[in-house]
Parts: C-alpha cells; structure tokens; sequence
C-alpha cells in the first residue's frame, strides 16, 4: 500500500525542493508560453532602460543648461523626457496585457494538469485525503501561482532590471560613493536570506489550515441533511468554528510575515539616501562633485531602493506562491501504485473467470482485512459473498476490480494477472454496482451511458433499442421523463431507490464478463427486485455474477455461497449453512 496522505512528513519530503530548482521548476509551467515571455521581458528591460536615462538627463539639464541659464535647452529635455515617459507608459500597458494573458492560460493548463492527475490516482489516494483540501489546492493554490505570474512577476524583473541599471550607474558616476549608496543593500539580503524561509513556512501553514477550512465546510455542507435531523447544528458550528479560528491565526501569522519586508527595506532605503546626500555635499564641497551629478545620483539611489521596497512585497507573493506550488507538487510528483504490468501471457493455468491466490490486504491505518485468501469464479456461474459488517464483503470486491492491489498475493482475470489490464479494459470487462451510486449531474441518458463508448453517440430511439434487447426498457418506467429524466448533482428528485437503478442500468448496459452487485437492491422495493433479477437472466450465459447481500432472498439462487469474515473468504455451503454462520458470525470450515 502506498501512503498518499498529503499532509504527511513524507509526501512534503517528497516534494521539497529547494532553491533555483523550486524556480526551474515554475518557470518550467510556462513552457508554452516561452516567446511570450521572452517578448514581455524584452519589453521590461526597454522599459526600464528608458526609466534609467531619466535621471541622466536631468542632471545633464541641471549642469548644462539650468546653471547656464540657457532654457531652450531645458524644454528641449523635458519634451524628450515626455516622449520617453509616453514610450514608458505605452510598453507598460502592453506588458501587463501580455503577462495577465500568459498567467491565465497558464492558471487553465495547471488546473487541468492537477485534475488529470487526480484522476490517475487509485481510490485508496482520496481514503486518505480530504475532498475540501483537494479543490483548495486546485483553487486556491493554483489561484496564487496565477497572480505571481500574471502581476508579480513583470513588476519583480522590472525591479530587478531597474536595480541592476541603477546600481551599474551609482558604480559608473562615483565609485566610492556608489558603494556607500549600496551598502545598506547588503545589509538586507542577509536580512531577507535569514528571514524568508519563516515567510515561506507561515504562508505553507496558512494554506494549509484555508485546506483544512474548505474540507470542513465541504463535509458540513454534504452532511447537511444529518446535521438537521440530528439537531446538531452546534456540534458542526464548534467544528467550523475551531477550524475557522485556526486559519485567522494562521492567516494573522502569515500576514505579519508577508509585511515584515515593507518597513525594513523602507527604512534603509531612507538610510542610503542619507549616506549619499551627506557623502556627495562633502563631495561638492571638495569640489569633486556637481549638482547636477548629485542630482542624478539621488534620482538612482531613489530607483534602486524604490524597487527594493516593492520587491520586499514581490517576495513576500514569491514565498506565497512557492507555499501553494509546494501543495500543488505534492500531487503532480504521486504516482499511482496500481500500475499496469506488460505480462499479456496467461500465467495461470486455471480456466477459472477470476482467480484469488494467497491473496492478503491490509488497509493503510493498519487493520488487516484478509489474510492468505485462495477461491475461484467460474465462468457464467452465480456467487454469493455473506458475512457480518465489516468481515470484508466490500474489500474482496474492491480487490475484483483492482480499486485496490493485494500485499501479498496475486489476482488472475482469465488466467492473466489482473495487473496486465488497463483500466478500460477492466470497467469494459467487469461490471461494478456500488452500494451507494453515484450520479452526475445531467439526464438518466447521460448517467447510464457514462464511460460506455460503444453507445455514446447513437440517438435515444437506439439506446431504448438496446434497453429492450436486455430488458432495461422496463425500469425506465420508473422515471418521470425516461431517458430525459433530469438528475442533479445531489441526487434531489430521484429516490435512492432510483439512482441504485440508473447504477444498474449502466453496468448492465455494458454486457461485462463479471458482473458485482454490492447490496445493489437493497432499496429496491421486491417488485422491481423480481424485474432485476429476470435482467440479470438476459445476460450472456457466460456472464459470471457476484452478489453480495445481507438479505438471504437475493443469494438463496445463488450456485456457491462464500463466507467472509475474519480475515477469511471460504466456502459456506447450503444456505442453511450460510444462515448459520451469519447467526453465530463463525469461519466456514
């Protein structure tokens, strides 16, 4: 068994990634979009080229023509400053289409890709994670990529392309007092080096516990009809509650880190500024220095710093958005355990349907379920599975069709090792009716033929065509509108009753070799268990059936009954046999 919880020291181990690797690998989602980021960071770099001649020319204008006197010259700049201002403004337009654009699609790529991979993943995957973690993940998480890329980003290498040009510029004008102006830069990237993985930990807890919020709101409201029948609305409202207080600390935490940058690297900002005024009057005065010069120079100390403070709330987003990308990783680096081997090659020599050898499971939280299990289905032959609640009924199916694989032991499907079969050879050649159905929201058409290719397309006329060829054009009598029949996502407007039908429906529909019915007629009133029953006589003759029950009516025709229950699937014999058995909750012998 595979350990899929997310929340798990594990699964973090497994995807923590540190440094430029964490980048590669985000700007590694952007593949697709690489001329347009090449395009958009051109555009950033001609944009701040252009904000870095600024401060050039107007200490140029101050030297030449201010001190001079000679205005001309000063309205000739300030209409080249205008030009460039409007270039400026025009290409920073442009850029922030062009990167919202990208970070979209970018947003719409990701979530696919997050939810193509959920769906690879084995059931034993959702048992151990949360429904409402799982779409904060895919919302939320994937939501804080997108504004990094789509806002932060253009303005994060604006900043640093204006930094570096500034930087080279107080270097080029007056080296000494260049590295007097940069020297409280250095004093905060050592404070950003030792601080930022504090900013990253408190943003991954406080994505976490908005996860653990969404879960609680989820289960909340799909218990809703428990929860009023109960009167237990106090007990739900304390859980959301604590969940709820949980995510405004954490949400508190994670705020105070995202804004601890602003003021520090205002603050040397201020202090650089104070270096180079005092620094460059003592320069002037030895007459080293000009106004003009001095001018420019403030200009770029201004251009450095202003940028460091918005990049002190860029990072802060950066660390944001590597906290949701760490939660995304999480799922796109799992592989699914139940993968398919290339043995096509009979391995067993039994000419039995579905073969269990020595078969053991154990579910994740430890309990064993089954131990060292050995039985056979033969083709076209009816099997009854009995036995207390939770001796493992449920289980054994599950491993029927690979939901789950063994521990130990081995499961063979016409003598083939059932691992060798895709998952659509497996749904095309055993059928599964759950006990709890499930439907999607649309018409009784579009829930029974969900997944069945062969029928996807043909018009109702053809579909009532092949109902009848299988005798399922009687349950539709069942249904308000036949086929049309309009199901909602909570199955509101059909009874349990119904949704067990349209399950029935599309199993049966696809004529499997090995047909499991888990407590399939269990609210099913007797007529309709008759009418099922005569279906179940249309199937092929080959058609192997398993039918686990708790009512002894729907197993007494059954060809062999097997027991289940501790740990143990062995034959039980007559029916009085099994009914003993149930009675006493004994092994068979």
């Amino acid at each position: 068994m595979s350990h899929y919880n997310l929340n798990s020291q594990a699964a973090k181990a497994k995807s923590d990634v540190k440094g430029f690797a964490i980048i590669k690998r985000l700007l590694a989602l952007m593949d697709e979009e690489r001329k347009n980021l090449y395009i958009a960071f051109f555009f950033i770099f001609i944009n701040a080229g252009l904000s870095l001649l600024a401060p050039v020319l107007v200490g140029y204008a101050v030297d030449k023509y201010v001190v001079t006197k000679q205005f001309n010259g000063v309205l000739i700049i300030a209409l080249v400053l205008f030009v460039m201002y409007l270039l400026i403004l025009f290409l920073g337009y442009t850029q922030t289409m062009l990167m919202g654009s990208v970070g979209q699609r970018m947003l719409f790529n990701l979530r696919n890709k997050i939810f193509n991979k959920l769906q690879e993943l084995p059931v034993d995957f959702f048992n151990q994670n949360k429904a409402g973690d799982l779409i904060s993940r895919v919302n939320n998480d994937t939501d804080k990529l997108n504004q990094f890329f789509s806002q932060s980003l253009v303005q994060f290498m604006g900043s640093i392309f204006t930094m570096i040009g500034s930087g080279v510029f107080l270097l080029c004008i007056n080296f000494k007092l260049g590295l007097a102006a940069l020297a409280p830069a250095f004093l905060l990237w050592i404070f950003t080096k030792i601080i930022s993985p504090w900013v990253k930990k408190s943003n991954a807890v406080n994505l976490k516990s908005l996860g653990s919020l969404s879960a609680e709101i989820q289960e909340s409201l799909n218990n809703f009809k428990v929860i009023i029948a109960f009167n237990r609305r106090d007990y739900f409202r304390k859980r959301f509650d604590e969940a709820n207080q949980e995510n405004y600390k954490t949400s508190v935490k994670a705020g105070l880190a995202n804004n601890i940058f602003w003021p520090v690297y205002g603050f040397m900002s201020n202090i650089g500024q104070l270096i180079v005024l005092g620094f460059g009057i003592y320069l002037i005065a030895t007459g080293s220095f000009s106004i003009g010069l001095l001018i420019s120079f403030l200009a770029y100390v201004s251009h450095f710093y202003n940028p460091l403070r918005q990049l002190a709330a860029l990072w802060a987003n950066f660390q944001v958005a590597l906290a949701g990308w760490d939660r995304i990783s999480q799922i796109l680096s799992l592989e699914s355990n139940l993968e398919v081997i290339n043995t096509t090659e009979p391995i067993s020599r039994n000419t039995a349907l579905m073969s269990f050898k020595d078969v053991s499971f154990t579910y994740q939280n430890g309990k064993e379920v089954l131990r060292d299990v050995s039985f056979d289905l033969e083709h076209g032959k009816t099997y009854a599975f009995v036995g207390p609640t939770g001796g493992g009924k449920t289980t054994t199916a599950s491993l029927i069709v690979r939901l789950y694989d063994p521990v130990a032991g081995n499961v063979y499907f016409n003598g083939i090792d059932i691992r060798s079969l895709t998952a659509e050879e497996r749904s095309r050649k055993i059928g599964f009716i759950l006990q709890e159905p499930f439907l999607f929201t649309g018409t009784v058409r579009d829930n029974i033929l969900y997944g069945n290719t062969e029928y996807l397309h043909i018009s109702n006329e053809e579909l009532y065509n092949h109902l009848q060829e299988t005798g399922l054009d009687g349950l539709l009598d069942r249904f308000d509108n036949g086929l049309d029949t309009l199901v909602s996502v909570n199955g509101d407007g059909i009874s349990l009753g119904q949704k067990q039908l349209i399950a029935f429906m599309r199993a049966v529909l696809r004529k499997p070799d090995l047909l499991i019915l888990d407590e399939a007629t269990a609210n099913i009133d007797t007529v309709t268990e008759q009418l099922l029953e005569s279906i179940l006589q249309k199937l092929p003759p080959s058609t192997t059936k398993v039918i686990i029950a708790h009512r002894l009516n729907t197993i007494e025709n059954a060809d062999e009954i097997y027991f289940v229950n501790s740990e143990m699937v062995t034959k039980a014999g007559s029916l009085d046999d099994a009914v003993q058995l149930l009675m006493h909750g004994k092994r068979a012998s």
